[in-house]
Order: structure tokens, then sequence, then C-alpha cells
């Protein structure tokens, strides 16, 4: 199910450098949304009619509380920054498909983050420690430098890179994952196409089952429009393009059904 809500700023903060924490209270959308889905958010500004995507970094269904966290990267963005409490904003969503939470039940799992792909993999480590069949859980978190929002959040072990050296391990996190020795059955990630795509070879070369978050420009949201169709590994029989689409058949996929 997904809702079309004009819903209430309980809070806004700032976590990092451009990078902002929006709490929402929702009716209906907080207590459908699973992790790795993400919703619309419509501008005040009437003169930007499209909607932007925004990961779901954490969502209470028993309070309705939804929270997306944010980076600066226009003037939609920025306009959300300037929110405060009190405040309405439309919203439509749960949308996309999640991460498959039974693939990881009972299993060696890395959450894998990076940059603003860091927000939805805390609203799925959130929720894995807290299945009946909880996962070994370990999440593996790429910055830029010593700014690392969200990873005193992680309610796991937690493995850090940074691009300059400044905090954790020098590198990426693929760099972390080996230097830190980590190993597991399935890996959950979402974060830039290049880290995606070096994930997807590491994980196929030893053999770990892998889930994937793209991160793509959209436009509705709903699947109508095609403007983030990433490459699919197989020809649709009906359509006979290898196409599919970010927002409605993602954005998580098995990162053997899609080309990087």
């Amino acid at each position: 199910m997904k809702y079309r809500e004009n819903v209430q700023v309980l809070a806004v903060s700032r976590v990092g450098t451009d990078i902002f924490s929006l709490l929402l209270q929702t009716r209906s959308i907080a207590a459908e949304a699973v992790p790795g889905q993400f919703v619309s958010v419509y501008c005040n500004d009437g003169s930007r009619l499209l909607p932007r995507p925004i990961s779901i970094c954490g969502a209470d269904p028993d309070s309705g509380e939804l929270r997306l966290v944010f980076r600066i990267a226009g003037r939609g963005t920025e306009e959300f920054s300037r929110l405060r409490a009190g405040d309405r904003v439309d919203i439509t969503g749960p949308l996309g498909n999640g991460f498959p939470l039974t693939a990881a039940a009972g299993r060696r799992v890395l959450l894998i983050g990076g940059g603003i792909g860091i927000p939805p993999m805390l609203q799925l480590a959130d929720t894995l420690v807290e299945l009946e069949d909880a996962a070994d859980v370990t999440a593996v978190l790429g910055y830029r430098n010593a700014e690392t929002f969200l990873a005193e959040e992680f309610p796991c072990r937690c493995a850090v890179a940074s691009e300059d050296g400044s905090v954790g391990t020098k590198g990426t996190v693929l760099d972390a994952i080996r230097e830190e020795r980590l190993e597991a059955d399935v890996i959950y990630a979402c974060g830039p196409t290049p880290m995606l795509r070096a994930l997807a070879r590491y994980a196929q070369e030893n053999g770990i089952e892998c889930w994937l978050s793209l991160e793509e420009k959209m436009a509705c949201g709903i699947g109508a429009c095609l403007s983030c169709v990433c490459r699919s590994a197989e020809t649709d029989p009906h359509s006979q393009v290898r196409n599919k689409r970010v927002c409605t058949e993602g954005p998580v996929f098995l990162s053997t059904e899609i080309e990087l």
C-alpha cells in the first residue's frame, strides 16, 4: 500500500555538512514502511512540481513517526532543510521494494552504506537485531572524512572507512572489510554506483548473496516516466528490453539481476 499524506514536521536537525534529519508524523506510511523503501517529498514552493525521492531512515509503526535523512543536493532539498517543527509537507509512500529480511535469518550479515546511502541501512539494522531469528549483523560505513553521521546510532558492531583516512580504515568499504577480516553469508548495501559495482564483484567472487539498493534520479517515483531505469541482466519477455525501473522494481535488487 502507498499513501499520499500531508504530514506534520516534528523536528529538523543538522547531522553533518549539508545533511539533515527530518522527523515527520504520518497516519499510515510509517506503519507500512519496510527497510529499503523510500518516500517522495513535495516542495511547498509551487514552482517545483516534481517530488524528491528520499530513502527512509527510520519508521515507528506505533507512533507513526517517520525519519528521513538527506543531503542538500538542490533547491528542493534545500527547502526541506529549512522546515521547522509545526510545518506541513506532502509526501507519498512507502514506495519501491525493500530489502528481503528472510535472507538474513540466522546468517552472518554485512550492512554496507556509503555516504547518503547510510540512512536506509540504519532502519535495516534496527529491524534485523529485533527479529526472532536474529542475524549476526555488522555494519560497514563509508565516509569522505571524519564526519561520521549516524554511525553512533547503529545497534550493532560497526566498521568505518574514510576516503582521507581521518577515521577508521583509509579507503573504501571493501578496504575496511578486508582489514577487519569480516565474513558474511549475505550483503545488503546502499551507496554510490562505483561502490555497489565493486561489492557485486566481491560478492560474486566469494559466493555471497548480495542485495543492492540503487541510487537513481527519479521524476514520478511510481514507474510511469521511465526516468530511473537501470540495465537488467536478462531481457524482459514482454517488452524485449533489458531495463528495470528502480522506483518500482527496485530500488533493491539482487546483484545478479542487474548490470552496473
